[in-house]
């Protein structure tokens, strides 16, 4: 697993949407700029996901109970898509309903644009902070691998979440900055609110991006196929284990995954030699493996098959 920080990342992402926000929404009354005013909403929003992520990871860290007897780990993945939702609602709806009010009705002029223009400036500098931080640790998690598939494939939603809010913001700063610029110099008034139509249109994408990857991690994702490939390998190494004949796999959070296999033993083994066999290949996966949590280890030697064909193809592939 990755040894990427979630909890940085989204602590920096917070510190800086707190401080953003309040000066954008200052900027926006000083300089009457829809486009400002659907960004300091953008800011708010991101606010207060950062706020629900962090929830999430406190719940998350809860043990088992008579309740939830595997704990809570699937709170890292409810709240990421609370946090889409809410980026699709609160930022980019309501930005779209500013921004189709203010072209069809025009707020009269007044106010100087210069607020707008140093407040986006400064957020911009800020928001990439931010970015560079979420970069970073992505980075980490990626190690190497392609980002759109490290986006698609990440068991922990919280790193690509934050970097995808921090891009986004970024994006929509300078779409902000280009409406006020253009409305001012040109005096095409209506030019304000469309920069506040496309950013809404943004979020809105951008949130049923991430609703949808939250989504498989609610659902149920396996574990990775070189996760399975190495857990293949750790038992079927074991002395008494004449070969894994089904393996299935379930992330309940980044962190805790379930295991429940069918093993064919062998058939000399006694009752109290199976038992053994069977505590070193729990022992021997929790070792290398340790998100491996809960693991559940059957005698079957007519198993389906389930689960092992990519397995088999990346060890073979990988010489694992």
């Amino acid at each position: 697993m990755s040894s990427a920080n979630s909890k940085k990342v989204v602590v920096a992402a917070l510190a800086g949407n707190v401080a953003i926000a309040v000066c954008k929404f200052g900027a926006a009354y000083a300089s009457h700029s829809t486009a400002t005013f659907a960004e300091a909403l953008h800011s708010v929003a991101d606010t207060g996901n950062q706020g629900l992520l962090l929830l999430g990871m406190r719940l998350a860290m809860r043990p088992p109970n008579k309740r939830y007897p595997f704990g809570r780990s699937a709170e890292m993945y409810f709240w990421p898509f609370v946090v889409a939702l809410l980026l699709f609602s609160v930022g980019g709806a309501f930005a779209l309903y500013e921004g189709i009010s203010h072209v069809i009705h025009p707020s009269a002029v007044g106010g100087s644009p210069y607020w707008s223009y140093g407040v986006l400036g400064v957020s911009i500098f800020f928001e990439m902070m931010s970015f560079r931080v979420a970069y970073g640790e992505f980075k980490v998690l990626a190690a190497g691998r392609p980002w759109k598939l490290v986006m698609l494939e990440a068991r922990d939603p919280t790193i690509p979440l934050v970097l995808c809010e921090d891009l986004t913001a970024l994006v929509g700063l300078f779409i902000a900055l280009v409406a006020v610029l253009l409305a001012n110099g040109t005096g095409l008034r209506w030019l304000d609110p469309v920069g506040s139509i496309l950013i809404g249109l943004l979020l809105c994408f951008v949130a049923i991006t991430l609703a949808k990857v939250t989504h498989a991690l609610l659902i149920g994702l396996s574990a990775s196929d070189e996760d399975q490939a190495k857990v293949l390998s750790l038992t079927e190494e074991i002395e008494g284990v004449a070969r894994v004949t089904q393996m299935l796999t379930l992330h309940l959070g980044p962190d805790v995954v379930i295991l429940a296999m069918k093993v064919a033993f062998q058939s000399e083994l006694r009752v109290e030699e199976l038992e053994d066999v069977t505590n070193r290949i729990e022992a021997r996966i929790r070792s290398k493996l340790p998100h491996m949590r809960k693991i559940f280890v059957e005698a079957d030697s007519q198993g389906d098959g389930r689960g092992l064909e990519a397995a088999r193809a990346l060890r073979n592939v990988s010489g694992a």
